[in-house]
């Protein structure tokens, strides 16, 4: 006797005919639970469809949507605490610093990416409720891509969501294209503010490498770098001699319709210990999978990394002693602010590698979607080096973590009297955060 006809089989194109005795009936229930439903007078069963990758986060909890070309794109934030004083201008400086079109080393596309708050707050206040951002996209060129709809762009999505959905929104990468950062970085700006109110955390990225120009670790102070040092200049690299190699080599390559690769450094300052849980969901582990889903990222390391491999355990191990304070510290931080998958209260570091730009101005070898070999000139307007750009979205992704760990921290171990002999609040690690009487 046949074997019943499965789902995929039917789909790929096999007759109604087929089916076995019993029909449709006889197909439903031997299929998965999750795709089980009746038919006739029975009882209704669940039709369920997981549909993942556009949350990020389990209680400050982020969706992002939209594709580069089509209407906008935003975000929906859901968990966010009630009382927080929020504004779009808290937002803009943030989406400021990622737009495009901001120099000679980016991408010419002119966004002013200017956010709107459609729900979530009342009279500058979040009120507890999901917060809806809509950014407009306005400066759109359809027609650079009419290529790009017959062909596949060598090291894009093109081929892969093709293969992957059957279909694909093909100007500007639709929503494998960057813009698609709008949505995180507007959420992560609301989550460094919170972070800040609530325990004083800092986070800062900056560019530490752009091509073979590598800024020397010894260069930079992560206990005492700012902000306005970082943006001082196009390229975000805090060391000046360093950040004019960097913009030449940049240079060099945009002249040239090629791109470079680069490698952003992101440090947090003042994260109260005890974030993270194990197993799975160590805070470097979480860190990585944030790091590594955002657009042309290739590699994540936390502390000493790599570089640790060439160490013994005696030379790389952070010892502890006792501060002025009556804390527990360590002497060396190796670690990264992390051990055991927890944050142990010293400064987390990490460096997030970036890939060339892949469109680039040059002809290269391709297929075309019915699978003809062709050559292909891309167009439209990208950035010869996305580094400068990424550093306010590995601001944004690593402050997501922090966030969304601050919440589930809260919830566990802090719902019960601490054990003071061995733990803090999470709001005083560190560092004093100074509250307004309404969000305290």
């Amino acid at each position: 006797m046949a074997s019943a006809p499965t789902s995929h089989q039917l789909a790929a194109g096999a007759p109604w005919s087929s089916l076995p005795r019993g029909g449709f009936r006889a197909l439903t229930d031997s299929a998965p639970a999750s795709v089980r439903f009746s038919v006739g007078r029975r009882r209704a069963a669940r039709l369920e469809v997981k549909a993942g990758g556009n949350i990020f986060g389990d209680y400050f909890q982020v969706a992002t949507y939209g594709e580069s070309h089509g209407g906008g794109v935003g975000c929906v934030i859901s968990g966010c605490p009630p009382r927080i004083p929020l504004t779009e201008e808290d937002m803009q400086a943030d989406l400021d610093r990622r737009r495009p079109g901001q120099s000679r080393i980016t991408t010419p596309r002119k966004e002013t990416d200017t956010c709107k708050i459609l729900s979530g707050t009342y009279e500058g206040m979040t009120t507890g409720t999901p917060i809806h951002v809509f950014v407009p996209n306005t400066d759109q060129r359809g027609g650079d891509y009419t290529e790009m709809a017959k062909a596949y762009r060598p090291s894009h999505a093109d081929l892969t969501y093709d293969l992957k959905y059957g279909v694909r929104s093909v100007q500007g990468g639709g929503r494998s294209s960057a813009r698609e950062t709008i949505g995180r970085v507007a959420a992560g700006a609301l989550a460094k503010k919170i972070l800040k109110l609530k325990s004083g955390v800092e986070i800062l990225a900056f560019v530490s490498k752009v091509h073979q120009v590598v800024l020397p670790d010894d260069r930079v102070d992560y206990e005492t770098v700012t902000l306005d040092q970082i943006e001082s200049n196009i390229c975000r690299c805090p060391d000046p001699e360093y950040a004019d190699k960097m913009i030449a080599a940049i240079d060099k390559v945009r002249t040239e319709g090629n791109s470079i690769g680069g490698v952003v450094t992101c440090i947090a300052r003042n994260v109260p210990r005890g974030l993270g849980t194990p197993v799975f969901d160590k805070l470097e582990a979480l860190l990585a999978k944030a790091m590594l889903s955002l657009p042309a990222s290739k590699g994540f390391e936390i502390g000493s990394g790599f570089a640790g491999t060439d160490l013994t355990g005696s030379e790389h191990n952070d010892e502890f002693y006792m501060d002025e304070s009556g804390n527990v510290r360590t002497r060396t931080n190796r670690s990264g602010g992390v051990q055991g998958g927890i944050s142990n209260g010293e400064t987390i570091y990490f460096k997030v590698a970036f890939k060339p730009t892949a469109t680039i101005g040059k002809k290269q070898n391709t297929v075309t979607r019915d699978h003809q070999d062709i050559e292909l000139r891309t167009r439209g307007r990208h950035d010869p080096c996305v580094v400068p750009r990424a550093v306010p979205m590995v601001e944004t992704m690593a402050a997501l973590v922090l966030m969304d760990q601050l919440m589930a921290h809260s919830a566990q171990c802090e719902m019960f009297p601490l054990n003071l002999a061995l733990q803090e609040p999470v709001g005083s690690a560190n560092s004093t955060p100074v509250l307004a009487p309404d969000v305290a």
